[in-house]
């Protein structure tokens, strides 16, 4: 049986340290991954275009010149 997978074999972590950059899957998810049953694989594959969407997004700069 085949295991569907997301992995296009770009595996870093975005710099928060969250997401795989290649796939958008947790560091928890991959290392679970071959456990997960096929219909868990599927509903967070569905997810993942949203998060890598949103580690795309252009992320406000700090203003550090800003009282505190």
């Amino acid at each position: 049986m085949t295991v569907s997978t997301p992995c296009i074999r770009i595996c870093t972590l975005d710099p928060s340290g969250r997401l795989c950059l290649g796939c958008g899957r947790t560091i928890e998810e991959i290392g679970a991954w071959a456990g997960y049953e096929e219909s868990m694989r599927l509903a967070i594959m569905r997810s993942l275009p949203a998060r890598l969407a949103l580690l795309a997004r252009p992320r406000p700069a700090c203003n550090r010149s800003a009282p505190r």
